[in-house]
């Protein structure tokens, strides 16, 4: 090998060590990686602290609710005009008249204490179809809070009410709307649900 080629080849692997080290050095400077300790050894506070609240005991905290608040307690001072403002959203898919023809969701007539999916002529989803039981007031709760939450697979794209003030409205109005009310909770009925 020529004597030139392998200077030239020597300065090259000597040029790029250089550059590597070089590289580090800026890399330490740039960026400080000081585990808790400064150039010097001293201790150096966290840049960013972070603050971490420790919990003494998992188990005594109180879980959220699962589903909606109690509302037969509201029904008896329940505002049947605000309930029939609320259904105003619902008329899209709804009818509220006593004979009304089906819309993309069920007649609302008489609906308190009816069979679920028990209108003549709506074609229900097999998952309401098949879900058994009476609109009652705690199940017209549960489904007006969160429908796809109460019945999975409901064709009902309605996000639902929050408010138990607004449901308990909803229901209200909803029982208004009958030639024959379904009665009000008995005091009794009340007490068992806030339980």
């Amino acid at each position: 090998m020529d004597e030139l080629k392998f200077n030239k080849l020597f300065a090259g692997v000597l040029l790029a060590a250089l550059l590597l080290m070089a590289g580090i050095k800026a890399g330490q400077v740039l960026v400080p990686s000081h585990h808790g300790h400064g150039h010097g050894g001293e201790k150096v506070a966290n840049a960013y602290p972070i603050e971490v609240t420790v919990v003494a005991d998992a188990g005594t905290a109180v879980a959220a609710p699962a589903g909606p608040e109690p509302i037969l307690a509201l029904l008896a001072e329940a505002d049947i005009a605000a309930g029939m403002k609320l259904a105003k959203k619902c008329t899209a898919c709804h009818v509220f008249e006593e004979g009304g023809a089906n819309k993309v969701g069920p007649g609302l007539w008489n609906i308190v204490n009816a069979g679920k999916g028990a209108v003549d002529g709506f074609g229900y989803s097999a998952a309401l179809a098949g879900f058994g039981g009476a609109w009652d007031y705690q199940a017209l709760n549960a489904f007006l809070y969160k429908p796809k939450a109460y019945i999975a697979g409901t064709k009902m794209n309605f996000a639902g009410l929050k408010k138990p003030k607004d449901r308990a409205n909803m229901i209200a109005y909803l029982r208004s709307l009958s030639s024959a009310p379904a009665a009000l909770p008995t005091d009794a009925e009340i007490a068992s649900e806030a339980e």
